[in-house]
C-alpha cells in the first residue's frame, strides 16, 4: 500500500471540511447580522418617521415571531427538498429585506423589511446543522459547531458598527440599508459559486453508522414530536436565550443604575459578553470531541456563568469589576455552545435533523420574544438587580433541561446494541 495515499486522502478531507465549515460560518454570520438590520438605525428612524420605541420594539417582535413560526416549518422543508435551496432562498430574503428597508416610505415598509428578515432567519438553523451533520467529518464536527457559534456572535457584533457607521458617515440610513443589501447579495454569490461544498444531497449522516442489511422502517413525519428530548432541547434553548436577551437588551442600563457607570462604558458589556462567548466557543469546540457526557460540560460552564451574573446582581463589586465580571460570564455560555449543539444532534433521529433543529431552535426565537418585555418591565420598576438574577436563574433552568436530555441520550445508547 502506498503510505502517501492515506495522508493525501486526509488532506483532501480536511480541505473539504474546512470549506464547508467556512461557508456555513459565513452564512450564519449573515443571519445574525440581519437580526440587527433595523435596531442600530432606530435613532434615524425616530427622527425621519416620528416613531416611538414601542413601535420600534414591535418591529423586533415581528422579526422574531415570524422567525419562530417559520423555523419549525423550515425544518420540514429542509428534510423534504434539501438544505441547499432553502439556504439560497434565505439569503435572498435578507437582500430583499434590506432593499425593502432602504425604500420604505413609512412604518409599514419597515414592518415588511422586518418580516422578510425574519422569514430568512427562520431557515438557518435547520439548514446549517443539516449541511454540517451530512458533510463534515465526525472528528471535526465539534469544531464545526464551535465555528458556527463564533461566527454568529461576530455577525451580531459587526452589524451595529456597519449599519450605524455607514449611516453616520453618509448622513443617510437608507444608504446603510442599500449597503446591507449588497452584503447579502455578495454572500449569496459566494455560496452559489461554492454550491458543491454545501450540497447536502451528496453527504452522509455523520452520526448515523450504516447498518448492513437493516432497512429502517419509515416513520410518520411528526413522529419526532413524541420524543421527550426534542421538547427538553426546546426548553433549554428557551431558557438560555432568555438569559441572552436580558444581557443584550438590559445589562447596560442595569449596570449604569446599580454601579453609577457612564453609558459609554456600560455599552461595552454587550461587546465583551459576545467576545468572551466567542472565545468560550473555541474552547468548547475542543472539549466536545473529548467529553462523552456533554451535559456535564454544559452544566459546569453555564453554572459558572450563572454564578458570575448573580455576583454582579448582588451589587457587592466595584463598578468596573462588575462590568468585567458580567462580560466574562459570556464565556460560560460560549463553552457550552458546541456541546449543546452536539447533544441535540445525538438526540435527533437520522433523517429528521432539519425538523428537530427547526423545532428546537424556535425556542430561541420564543425566548427573545418573551424575555425582552419581561425584563424591560422589571427594569421600568427599578428592579435592576433582577436583570442579572433573572439571567442567572434562566441559565440554571437551561442546565436542568440539558441534564435531562443527556440522561435520556445515555439511556438510549445503553439500550442500543453495538454494531459489529
Amino acid at each position: 500500500m502506498d503510505p502517501i495515499a492515506p495522508r493525501a486522502g486526509a488532506a483532501v478531507a480536511l480541505r473539504q471540511d474546512a470549506r464547508t465549515i467556512g461557508l456555513i460560518g459565513m452564512a450564519h454570520a449573515t443571519s445574525h447580522f440581519f437580526h440587527m438590520l433595523l435596531p442600530p438605525l432606530f435613532p434615524w428612524l425616530i427622527s425621519d418617521f416620528s416613531l416611538n420605541y414601542s413601535e420600534l420594539g414591535l418591529l423586533v417582535s415581528i422579526f422574531f415571531v415570524i422567525s419562530a413560526l417559520g423555523q419549525a416549518s423550515a425544518g420540514f422543508l429542509v428534510d423534504k427538498v434539501g438544505a441547499r435551496p432553502v439556504l439560497f432562498f434565505a439569503v435572498g430574503c435578507f437582500a430583499a429585506a434590506a432593499l425593502a428597508a432602504a425604500l420604505a416610505p413609512g412604518y409599514f415598509g419597515l414592518a415588511v423589511a422586518a418580516a422578510l428578515a425574519g422569514l430568512g432567519n427562520a431557515s438557518f438553523h435547520p439548514v446549517d446543522f443539516t449541511i454540517m451533520n451530512k458533510r463534515v467529518s465526525q472528528a471535526r464536527l465539534g469544531h464545526a459547531f464551535s465555528v458556527h457559534g463564533i461566527t454568529g456572535n461576530l455577525g451580531w457584533a459587526a452589524a451595529p458598527v456597519f449599519m450605524a457607521g455607514i449611516a453616520s458617515a453618509t448622513g443617510s440610513w437608507r444608504t446603510a440599508c442599500f449597503a446591507a443589501c449588497g452584503v447579502a447579495l455578495l454572500v449569496l454569490a459566494v455560496l452559489w459559486w461554492n454550491r458543491d461544498a454545501v450540497d447536502d444531497s451528496q453527504g452522509e449522516w455523520a452520526h448515523a453508522a450504516p447498518s448492513a442489511g437493516v432497512q429502517a422502517q419509515p416513520e410518520h413525519p411528526m413522529a419526532f414530536l413524541r420524543l421527550p428530548s426534542v421538547w427538553l432541547c426546546f426548553s433549554f434553548f428557551f431558557f438560555s436565550t432568555c438569559a441572552l436577551a436580558a444581557m443584550q437588551s438590559f445589562a447596560s442600563p442595569a449596570l449604569g443604575s446599580m454601579y453609577g457607570l457612564p453609558l459609554n462604558l456600560t455599552a461595552l458589556v454587550i461587546t465583551g459578553y459576545m467576545l468572551f462567548g466567542a472565545a468560550g466557543m473555541v474552547v468548547g469546540g475542543f472539549l466536545v470531541s473529548r467529553v462523552e457526557r456533554l451535559e456535564r460540560t454544559i452544566a459546569i460552564a453555564m453554572c459558572a456563568g450563572a454564578a458570575l451574573l448573580a455576583l454582579v446582581g448582588s451589587g457587592l463589586l466595584p463598578g468596573m469589576a462588575a462590568l468585567w465580571v458580567a462580560a466574562i460570564a459570556g464565556a460560560g455560555t460560549g463553552v457550552a455552545g458546541p456541546s449543546r449543539d452536539m447533544l441535540i444532534k445525538r438526540a435527533a433521529p437520522p433523517g429528521a435533523t432539519g425538523r428537530v433543529y427547526g423545532t428546537v431552535y424556535s425556542g430561541l426565537d420564543l425566548g427573545f420574544s418573551v424575555a425582552a418585555p419581561v425584563f424591560g418591565a422589571l427594569l421600568d420598576r427599578g428592579m435592576t438587580s433582577t436583570v442579572f438574577y433573572g439571567a442567572a436563574l434562566a441559565l440554571v433552568l437551561g442546565v436542568m433541561s440539558a441534564g435531562m436530555v443527556g440522561a435520556g441520550v445515555a439511556a438510549r445508547s445503553a439500550r442500543t446494541p453495538a454494531v459489529a
